[in-house]
């Protein structure tokens, strides 16, 4: 506990009103204020000071009396000094309530979690200052409920603003206040209603455009996936059949079978898949309802399905398309098929055996994986007859869609041997990949030098083959092409904005409920 230097003995000096700035002598009283400070030790510090009370000399000072403030240590109004103060702001910027008020009690200060919310949203904000380029970009407070916009100063990497919502009308009453905005990055969520600006350019994300891309080419591999199911099962391995000889007195060890991969239509029974069943069975009635003349809602309606699944069902150019995600999805046992393959012919069916195998290949999965995997290939008992092995051809087990989808978004020298084989391959027999793939490769040669000029003719070429998936793609660029067209020839992109808001989800978990807009607001735009 310390006391303060100046006592009634004390020289008195001119103190200066804080309301008219007029100097007093005249010292109205004295009275003795307790100010908590930084904890030493672990143990809580007061400060016992006694301050002077002096009368303002003008008489059109609302002030009639006004009381000293030492510099660096009080402030008006207050229970604490400043240096605590500022380690309180801290402590409620980094955690907010309840945590801060944990840490805080561990360090020797009581505080209430509502008292440090409060004193964060009294820490004053840095002004926002001219911006040039603008990065905008949404995230959810309450996703499907409510959400909000986040603005950021692309040249000072800082967010600047949130506003609420995500419509266009918050954003360009923003924007009439700031018309020395230059550059606008975005998603492809574009910009609509009147929050256009003919001076600023809409730059649309790279990131964004390239995802488009991927998600139209993976709508292409999926409607011609049973074109490389065909030519995979007409490429032949060598395996194992099995011939018969009769013996007398050896009972077979080991039975080799025919081994065909499961295509994903059939369920660890070899039943066909409810979900398989489920989306042909949907796909059919959607069809014949959309050649009766039915508006989508109307089918949804008759089907009892939601809007955006009639809708998917119906822009799908064939079931296959729909399929292609159901039955291709990756297992954490496909870079293991092709041992597990040449065991199960080698005539190795004991699972648990074929398990730790795999396990010390580096296999992390559970045992049952395994045995779901050949529970439809159970060898036949045939007691008095031995299997003989001679060569039999087999089919190879097609690529994941999402596989070849990643083949033809490599760069081709990143590509592995094998994996550039089988894309050649692939793009060998089936021409409408082969073309999507070269309109792919020529989209990444103008991302990556920036050549938006060139875009009119890759939409063109795009146009000009049959492939549905990239017309709707090519259609929506052509909505949003000015935008597009910068995004593929300027530098900006949304980077920096995607790194704020996974930082802003982050804030807003550690509020513990207390997300609200305004609490929410002031830790995206103070805290460090």
């Amino acid at each position: 506990m310390a006391s303060s230097p100046c006592a009634r003995g004390c020289q008195t000096l001119p103190v200066r009103c804080p309301g008219c700035g007029m100097p007093s002598w005249r010292v109205h009283g004295r009275y003795v204020r307790r100010l908590g400070d930084v904890p030493v030790a672990g143990r809580p510090v007061v400060i016992e000071l006694v301050v002077r009370r002096f009368r303002c000399p003008n008489d059109r000072c609302p002030a009639v009396t006004f009381a000293e403030q030492v510099a660096g240590l009080t402030r008006p109004h207050t229970r604490q000094t400043t240096l605590l103060r500022s380690m309180l702001s801290s402590i409620a910027l980094t955690l907010a309530g309840r945590p801060g008020a944990r840490l805080a009690a561990l360090l020797g200060i009581r505080i209430a979690k509502d008292a440090l919310l409060d004193l964060l949203r009294s820490v004053p904000q840095q002004p926002v200052g001219a911006v040039r380029f603008l990065g905008v970009d949404d995230f959810a407070l309450r996703k499907g409920g409510s959400y909000a916009t986040l603005l950021v100063d692309l040249e000072a990497r800082r967010p600047v603003d949130v506003l609420p919502g995500r419509d266009a009308g918050p954003l360009a009453a923003w924007l009439r206040h700031h018309p020395e905005v230059e550059v606008i990055c975005r998603d492809r969520a574009g910009l609509r209603g009147p929050n256009r600006r003919p001076q600023a350019m809409q730059v649309a994300d790279a990131w964004h455009l390239w995802r488009n891309i991927a998600e139209a080419l993976e709508r292409t591999v999926g409607s011609h996936h049973g074109c490389i199911r065909d030519a995979f099962a007409e490429s032949l391995v060598m395996a194992e059949e099995t011939v018969e000889t009769p013996v007398t007195t050896e009972l077979p060890k080991g039975v080799a079978l025919p081994f065909v991969p499961p295509d994903g239509t059939l369920d660890v029974l070899g039943r066909p898949r409810r979900l398989v069943a489920r989306t042909a069975e949907r796909y059919a009635s959607v069809q014949v309802l959309l050649a009766e003349g039915k508006s989508l809602a109307a089918i949804g309606r008759a089907l009892r399905l939601d809007h955006s699944t009639v809708r998917r069902f119906a822009r799908a150019g064939s079931l296959d398309e729909l399929l292609a995600k159901a039955t291709g999805r990756l297992s954490g046992l496909d870079e293991h098929k092709e041992y597990l393959h040449a065991r199960w012919l080698d005539g190795c069916h004991d699972i648990r055996q074929l398990h730790r195998e795999l396990g010390e290949r580096g296999f992390t999965g559970s045992i049952q994986c395994v045995r779901r995997y050949f529970r439809t290939y159970k060898p036949p008992r045939q007691p008095g007859r031995k299997q003989q092995r001679v060569p039999q051809p087999q089919p190879r087990p097609a690529p994941k869609p999402r596989r070849v989808v990643r083949w033809i978004m490599t760069n081709p020298q990143h590509l592995a041997p094998a994996d550039a084989a089988e894309l050649k391959e692939i793009r060998t027999v089936c021409p409408h990949l082969d073309a999507a793939a070269r309109h792919v490769h020529d989209f990444a040669e103008m991302l990556h030098h920036l050549r938006g000029d060139q875009l009119p003719e890759w939409m063109d070429r795009v146009l000009a083959d049959d492939l549905p998936a990239l017309h709707s793609l090519v259609s929506g660029m052509r909505r949003d092409f000015d935008a597009v067209t910068a995004g593929l020839s300027t530098p900006w992109s949304s980077g920096q904005v995607e790194g704020h808001v996974t930082r802003v989800k982050l804030l807003k978990r550690m509020g513990y409920g207390r997300a609200n807009l305004d609490l929410l607001r002031q830790r995206i735009l103070v805290s460090p």
